[in-house]
């Protein structure tokens, strides 16, 4: 089992992991960071970091960004073989880079959570 914390206010990411939940795939929760404090406990992130980023948890480690992705594709038959290819270096450097820059243009767009909530 693998849980999924993902930012549902952005439009975008709730696209995504609603196209994500509608596929089979293996032991998945599915948990929306939106104003979510447990979420920041657990993880021991800032509200900040957890919208920016996808996180997720299996076993008690954390994958963050590309990583995180990489782990939830490992998880979804029909996207297995992007687990494996983008999983491996220098492919893996390659998909940081990539998920970084567009992660922070996400963020910009979506920043204004931060301020409505503190």
């Amino acid at each position: 089992m693998i849980k999924v914390y993902f930012n549902n206010s952005c439009s975008l990411c709730r696209f995504e992991v609603n196209h994500y939940k509608k596929l089979p795939q293996e032991d998945i929760d599915w948990i929306d960071v939106t104003d979510n404090k447990l979420a920041e406990a657990i993880l021991k992130k800032s509200k900040s970091d957890l919208i920016r980023r996808m996180h997720v948890s299996e076993n008690g480690k954390i994958y963050t960004g590309a990583d995180a992705f990489v782990k939830l594709w490992s998880k979804i038959p029909r996207y297995k073989f992007l687990s494996k290819i983008l999983g491996v270096q220098p492919f893996l450097s390659i998909t940081r880079i990539i998920y970084e820059f567009l992660a922070f243009l996400l963020f910009l767009k979506n920043k204004k959570q931060l301020r409505k909530n503190g």
